[in-house]
């Protein structure tokens, strides 16, 4: 059995690192008092470093995750992702995690609409719909945030601000990884954009950093191991299965989101984030559906163009 036929495992694989970024994104909630964003994006980051180099080295490819043909590339994909990263977790410090794994949701359906813009890919309407349908269900999550002063105090409008322009920074961070993935392998990918995050980071450093009380530490170095391993874990899915297959099971975050934010957090999600998010997931169901209904057909086109002999 090839590593491309054993969707099983991928599936596995896929959900527990969607398992690894809930944890994740929940300790860096934990650990918002007292420490700023981008502290915490340096502490995500460094400490994911020696989990990815330990597992390129194990799979052979340490040398070749130094190799990049575009250097610039990697160095928009690394400020487009460490800004997303770092609007992502000041949302965590001011909105309740549910809410904010809802929002991220958006980021394929504005990949859908950047690479249009971008890359030149055609959109036609069956996709128009369903980022119509996805951008209203951000807009009725947020919408309550943002319009109704009496149950929103500014610090919910700014999360709320802060959790959609990270969604839009992580849309542009795909892009460029779509573009990028012609010419550079996925290891460098993952090896640079770690090391870029890691000294982006430190251009925060005279902006509010905070030497963490041991219990704090520890929370930020489990979230930058998890973050390593969440990373390895979500490159492997795709060793094993399609992407058509694995990435419906992104959305079982907002599961793991609903327990942890009520367990931990004392958070219940309002029936607006629900609905909300219900109709994001829908409209990331539907693309993801459609993307595979025309991979299927681009492949029966190509086997049909192949000479038989």
């Amino acid at each position: 059995m090839t590593d491309s036929h054993a969707p099983l495992h991928g599936i596995l694989l896929k959900i527990a690192s969607v398992m690894a970024f809930i944890v994740m994104a929940s300790l860096i909630k934990a650990s918002a008092e007292a420490v700023p964003p981008g502290e915490a994006v340096f502490f995500r980051s460094f400490f994911a470093l020696p989990v990815i180099v330990i597992w390129l080295a194990m799979r052979g490819q340490l040398s070749v995750g130094f190799q990049v043909a575009s250097p610039i590339s990697h160095v928009w994909r690394g400020i487009a992702g460490t800004a997303a990263m770092g609007l992502n977790f000041a949302a965590l410090g001011l909105l309740p995690l549910p809410e904010v794994t809802a929002v991220t949701y958006a980021t394929p359906l504005l990949v859908v609409i950047f690479a249009a813009m971008f890359l030149g890919e055609e959109v036609r309407l069956f996709r128009l719909s369903t980022v119509a349908l996805g951008l209203i269900g951000v807009l009725i999550i947020l919408s309550p945030r943002l319009n109704d002063p009496g149950d929103a105090t500014s610090a919910q409008a700014l999360g709320a601000i802060l959790a959609l322009t990270g969604a839009l920074c992580a849309a542009l961070a795909q892009v460029f990884i779509r573009k990028m993935v012609a010419s550079e392998r996925t290891s460098a990918i993952v090896f640079w954009f770690t090391i870029t995050s890691t000294v982006l980071s430190l251009i925060t450093l005279p902006f509010g950093w905070v030497w963490p009380s041991p219990m704090v530490a520890i929370m930020l170095v489990a979230a930058g191991l998890l973050g390593g391993v969440g990373q390895i874990m979500l490159t492997s899915a795709y060793r094993f299965a399609p992407a058509s297959i694995v990435a419906p099971f992104d959305y079982a975050s907002m599961l793991f989101a609903l327990i942890i934010g009520y367990v931990f957090f004392r958070e219940v999600p309002t029936p607006v984030v629900l609905t909300g998010a219900a109709l994001i997931i829908l409209a990331g169901i539907l693309i993801i559906w459609r993307e595979r209904r025309l991979g299927l057909k681009r492949e029966r086109q190509r086997r049909a163009q192949t000479p038989q002999g």
